[in-house]
């Protein structure tokens, strides 16, 4: 006999009336420091018992002021701090900040034109970085279900690439590779035969990856049907990346508004299916992860292919690069999603003003929508399906 029935048995006998049970709701903090909010993410969760009545996210344990950094550092000098934003894709972020540049420039009447090899060699180290951070996302999602092996293959293929990165720029984890008018290096031929043997090879991991993860019958018990984002909600909240393509939304800005040389290279989107369970689920979010490197094995093997044996790796640039007045919005795919700077320029030699929209802070936000009525086991798989770093969210 439990103990409520116990304690209505004793009512009972002493002829009482035995109260009513009564469910009381409790808070629970989920970090900042916990290793299922891939960061310095707190989330205030309120549970009846084991389910979420409600989960409402707190940012800002992470915050550098880097937008207002960008106010007292030149266009080139900020592109350090861009780096700092999704650490886990510092190629990416990068490319996207020197695009709005490049883009603020030929607004107010600049020339700018990016030679043809720089253009190839962004392309190629940018999608080896998509490539670096879904690798992440796939071995710490694993973790986050109880699954530890895939981390460590995830982490091993990682590595090959950041050798390679170390070979292309000196760095393995903050580059400043992108710069204003191109890229600050050649790609050197070593590096160019590493990425050859890498794309070669990791077609067969990927195969690996499905056999360990994908396909797995208790990691599909736990994500099938669970966080389900319907293609509305994915709208309505302004998620992007592999979270909206994973609702289902055909929506990737490499091909729907091609940027940089995307439009020379034959690849697919990947989009959400519902193969396992309901369109949108956590399980649809990781597969789109998992085709996109896929296809972003073919976009670096297409553009080995076609780049230049030779050539510059920088357009003709000021020393002192000063922009007349004018502001512009420009956004690229990231491999969190889209990534966009707004700066506005009053004519001197820094930003008036520079403001960042982070895919992973819009991501974040339908957590308070899709969270409540799980279970609190639920809600760590459906943040881990998110792919959240919090260097982007706060800056």
């Amino acid at each position: 006999m439990n103990r409520p029935d116990a304690h209505r048995a004793v009512a009972a006998r002493a002829g009482d009336v035995a109260p009513p049970l009564k469910s009381q709701l409790l808070h629970i903090n989920m970090g900042p420091q916990h290793p299922a909010t891939h960061g310095v993410l707190r989330l205030f969760v309120t549970t009846d018992g084991e389910i979420v009545n409600q989960v409402v996210p707190y940012i800002g344990y992470l915050h550098r002021c880097a937008e207002k950094e960008a106010e007292g550092n030149t266009y080139h000098q900020y592109i350090i701090y861009t780096d700092r934003m999704d650490y886990l894709a510092a190629m990416n972020c990068n490319w996207t900040y020197v695009l709005a540049v490049e883009k603020l420039m030929r607004s107010v009447g600049m020339e700018v034109e990016i030679p043809e090899y720089a253009e190839y060699a962004r392309v190629i180290v940018g999608e080896l970085n998509r490539i670096a951070s879904h690798l992440i996302a796939f071995g710490t999602y694993g973790l986050d279900i109880g699954a530890f092996t895939p981390f460590l293959h995830a982490i091993r293929e990682r590595e090959a690439i950041l050798n390679i990165f170390e070979k292309i720029c000196g760095a393995r984890l903050m580059y400043s590779y992108f710069d204003i008018g191109g890229v600050k290096w050649d790609i050197p031929p070593e590096a160019i035969e590493e990425i050859k043997v890498f794309v070669d090879l990791f077609w067969k991991k990927l195969e690996e990856y499905d056999t360990l993860l994908s396909t797995n019958e208790i990691f599909i018990q736990r994500t099938a049907n669970v966080g389900v984002i319907s293609p509305e909600d994915a709208i309505a909240y302004g998620t992007s990346g592999p979270v909206l393509r994973g609702s289902g939304v055909d929506w990737d800005i490499r091909k729907n508004e091609p940027y940089s040389i995307y439009d020379r290279f034959d690849f697919k989107t990947a989009v959400g299916s519902g193969k396992m369970g309901t369109v949108g689920d956590c399980w649809d979010r990781y597969k789109v992860r998992m085709d996109e490197m896929y296809e972003s094995t073919r976009i670096i093997a297409q553009a080995i292919e076609q780049m230049p044996a030779s050539g510059e790796v920088m357009a003709s640039m000021p020393k002192v690069l000063k922009i007349p007045p004018g502001e512009i919005f420009y956004r690229a795919e990231n491999p969190k999603g889209e990534l966009g700077f707004w700066i506005v320029s009053d004519g001197g030699t820094v930003p008036f003003r520079t403001k960042t929209r982070s895919p992973s802070l819009h991501n974040l936000s339908v957590i308070e929508k899709i969270g409540k009525g799980q279970m609190i086991s639920d809600l760590v798989a459906t943040v881990g399906s998110l792919d959240l770093v919090l260097g982007e969210i706060d800056r």
